[in-house]
Formats: C-alpha cells, sequence, structure tokens
C-alpha cells in the first residue's frame, strides 16, 4: 500500500517551486498540476479548469478537488501551495498524514529581490537566456521586513503542525535544486520506482548574478540589515551540477611516487609530459579509488597535487582546444549552436589564415560572455567540466580525496621540480597576449565570479 495519497509542495513565491514540479514530472509515476489553488488560476496562468472543475466550483469547495487529485489513477498528484493559496486547503493539508510535504525553503533575500525583479520585468519563468528580461530591485526595508514576517510564520506553521501531529515533511533548498541525487530522494519519498528522471527540465535560473548586481541601492540594503550576514548577502551564487571527483584522470608517478589531480580545462597535459620526463617512465591513469589507495599505502612519502589556473587563462584554454577549432577533439555540436543561437562569431569551419587577432577576440568575447549565462543555470548547453568553476571542481574532488598542494598554473616552472622532478617550460599562451584587454577580463570575472574570489585571482597578465 502506497504511502501516501497525494502530496503537497509548501513554499513561498520565488523559491524555485517552477523547477522543482519539472523535476518531479520527470518521474514516472508522479505528477504535480501547479499552483491548483491559486486564487487567480487553477494549476497555471489563464487555466480555469481541472479535473472537470471550474474556479467556482473549486472556490465552493476545495475538498472535490483534493478528493480528484488523491484518487488520480496510476500516479501520485499533487500541487504547489503557498502561503495566500486556500487557507482551508492549507489546513488540511497540514492535518492529513496521507498528503506527503514538501518542504522548499530559499534564502528570503534572494526571494524577494527575484520577487522584485519579476514584477519589473513581467517574467516569471524563464526557458533559455536569450530570451531572458534584466531589471534591477529597488529594497525597501519596511516592504521586506513585512515579506520576511509573512514568510517566517508560514514555515512556522508547517513545522508546528507537523511536530503537533507527529508527520514528517522532505525538506529541499533552493540550492539543492541542481543536486540530481536529492531531487530523486523527493521522487522516493513520494513513492515513485525512480524510472525517467528530470532529464528535460525547461526551466532556468534568471538572475543567477550576486546580490550586488541585482539591487540597485544595494548598500541600503546591506545597511538596514547591518549587524550580520544573515542572509549571506556577499555570496556567489553556484549553480553548477554536482559531478565525481574524476577519479580515472588521476596520473601515478611511480618514479616520482606523485599522485597529480587535475582539474578539467587546466594544463594537464603539460604536466603529463613532465612526469613521463621522469626517467621516461610514463604515469598511470585509469584507477579507480582503492587502487589509489593502495597505491598511497604502499609507497611512503607520496605526494599529491593538483593545479589552478587563472580563470580568463583556462577559458580561452578551454575555447581554443575545444570551440574554435573542428575535428575528433571539438565540441562540435555545441559549437554550432553557440554560432547560431549565442551570438559566437565563430568562423563555419576551421579558421583559415584570414583568421585575425580581433576575429580572436571578439570570439572569445562571445563564449565568455555565453559562459556567464550557461554557469548561471540560463542556458540550454550543459554545463561542461572543461569549463565549469575550478573551485566547485576542486570541491568534488576533496569529497573523496584531498591534494596535499594546490600549485599554480602561472608558477609551475618553480614549484614542480620541488617535487623532486626535471625541469619545467613556463606556460604561454601568445594568442592571448595579442587580444587581452580590459574588457575581456571583465567578461571572465563575470563568469567566473566564484574562483577569482575563493584563489585571490586579480587581472591577468603574462606570467601570473
Amino acid at each position: 500500500m502506497a504511502r501516501f495519497d497525494y502530496f503537497a509542495v509548501l513554499a513561498g513565491m520565488r523559491t524555485g517551486s517552477n523547477l522543482l514540479e519539472e523535476e518531479l514530472n520527470g518521474f514516472e509515476g508522479i505528477t504535480c498540476h501547479g499552483e491548483v489553488f491559486n486564487p487567480h488560476f487553477v494549476g497555471g496562468p489563464k487555466r480555469e479548469n481541472l479535473f472537470g472543475i471550474g474556479l467556482a466550483e473549486r472556490d465552493k469547495d476545495p475538498g472535490q478537488m483534493l478528493a480528484r487529485i488523491a484518487g488520480a489513477p496510476d500516479t501520485i498528484a499533487g500541487f504547489r501551495l503557498f502561503q495566500d493559496h486556500d487557507a482551508r486547503v492549507i489546513t488540511e493539508v497540514l492535518a492529513t498524514p496521507r498528503c506527503a510535504k514538501i518542504v522548499l525553503t530559499r534564502n528570503p533575500v534572494d526571494s524577494y529581490v527575484s520577487l522584485k525583479i519579476a514584477r519589473e520585468t513581467g517574467q516569471w519563468w524563464l526557458g533559455d537566456a536569450k530570451t531572458a528580461r534584466t531589471a534591477k530591485a529597488r529594497f525597501d526595508a519596511d516592504e521586506f521586513r513585512d515579506f520576511l514576517t509573512a514568510r517566517r510564520e508560514f514555515y512556522l506553521r508547517i513545522n508546528r503542525a507537523l511536530q503537533t501531529s507527529g508527520q514528517t515533511a522532505f525538506y529541499i533548498d533552493y540550492s539543492e535544486l541542481t543536486d540530481p541525487g536529492v531531487v530523486a530522494g523527493v521522487a522516493r519519498f513520494l513513492g515513485a520506482d525512480g524510472s525517467g528522471g528530470p532529464h528535460k527540465v525547461r526551466a532556468k535560473v534568471q538572475n543567477p548574478q550576486p546580490l550586488s548586481e541585482k539591487v540597485e541601492n544595494y548598500e541600503d540594503m546591506a545597511a538596514a540589515l547591518a549587524g550580520a550576514d544573515y542572509f549571506d548577502l556577499s555570496r556567489i551564487p553556484n549553480f553548477e551540477p554536482v559531478r565525481g571527483p574524476g577519479v580515472p584522470g588521476f596520473l601515478v608517478s611511480d618514479a616520482l611516487a606523485l599522485l597529480f589531480m587535475p582539474l578539467r580545462g587546466g594544463p594537464t597535459a603539460a604536466v603529463e609530459s613532465w612526469l613521463q620526463s621522469a626517467k621516461g617512465d610514463a604515469p598511470r591513469s585509469g584507477l579507480k579509488r582503492r587502487e589509489i589507495q593502495h597505491w598511497k599505502r604502499q609507497t611512503p612519502g607520496h605526494q599529491s597535487f593538483t593545479v589552478v589556473s587563472h580563470p580568463l587563462a583556462r577559458a580561452h584554454a578551454v575555447f581554443q582546444a575545444r570551440i574554435l577549432p573542428v575535428g575528433e577533439h571539438a565540441y562540435e555540436d555545441i559549437r554550432a549552436v553557440l554560432r547560431a543561437r549565442y551570438a559566437v562569431n565563430l568562423p563555419e569551419g576551421a579558421p583559415g589564415k584570414d583568421w585575425t587577432a580581433a576575429d580572436q577576440r571578439r570570439a572569445f568575447l562571445g563564449f565568455l560572455n555565453f559562459l556567464k549565462a550557461n554557469l548561471g543555470g540560463q542556458t540550454s548547453v550543459r554545463m561542461d567540466a572543461e569549463w565549469s568553476s575550478q573551485a566547485g571542481l576542486l570541491q568534488h574532488m576533496a569529497e573523496v580525496m584531498v591534494p596535499d598542494r594546490v600549485l599554480r598554473a602561472h608558477a609551475l616552472a618553480e614549484e614542480l621540480p620541488r617535487l623532486g622532478g626535471p625541469g619545467f617550460s613556463p606556460l604561454a599562451d601568445p594568442m592571448l597576449e595579442q587580444i587581452y584587454d580590459r574588457e575581456l577580463e571583465v567578461a571572465a570575472r563575470g563568469a567566473y565570479a566564484r574562483d577569482y574570489m575563493m584563489f585571490g585571482y586579480d587581472g591577468w597578465s603574462p606570467g601570473t
């Protein structure tokens, strides 16, 4: 017998409930019908009927609609329920153990700012960055205080009802909506067998920028909330997917007793060549986690390291290797999309003799602008590990194995010989030296604010 008859996503406006609904609808055996008890529509804007029940009939007897949802065949059906929806339904849901509760939360400052922007632009849902509308919110201390009070009261009511009735709920935060493991956990909580999954979610993050870029009177907001950073105002949003640690790509040098743990998009080939030049002993890769652990136990004095690069230099290296060329190692499918839909001025085929430094700069700038949208969760193109933030890749790597040292790519000529190997020629990028300017730097910082902050990078220059 199923644990639940139906479910409700208990949330507030601008908490990511649209995204969660799409993700849940990707699982076989789960159907979320939207904001069924919104005072103005049934399920979604311009919809006034569900299960043959219209607005007036629903408002007269919401229990009839609940019964239809609970009795839906071959699926567990549910809906999103906000604090300003039908109060009778909120009371019924909280008192019904056979209703599964999913409690979705988000930093209230983020929700408030997102709500203000949505009201300004009229855009409440985004499917792709190319249709995104932009605006800045204006923080109003009294308005936010009322917003926060109402939001807190709603969640406190939920907690109180669950505690006093001995019920439990599945709690999920906005930041976890991009974690497929957590979303699959919600599906299992509802009783789905795990088939399907959110593979074709269309909803995209609408405003991935830091709050300082989204609020026109940011200083006033910070002053109004001064005392402590309870709302994590200074954090940099992260919408990258959860990745594995990349263990098969780790390189073991028996000759040097070194373990190189590369970050995708970095100078892996150069470091691998350096490892191989030590006594002509090629490093081994493709090892499993337990094999590396065994090697560590059998190799006293071993050292492990990884390498981080200046974000601009890394992005240009990826552009040169994966986007600009065509052929075996290029991302030709993504390349075609960038040309057609994201205003990246790439040649139709491989760049020829007439490809100039000005052409390179223009195309690379377009790629950097695409990266900002892509890493902000605003495009339909995959967030490839080659250009994911290094901070994120290193975080996932450290979940299974922490490197002894994090080296800087620009300092490898000094750092690598200290690990016991031969000399290393400094890395260089002559093309980047030709095209570098302040606009490229600003674009790179927009795409990789997290890496600039986490690793302390300033402006790029040759050798830094």
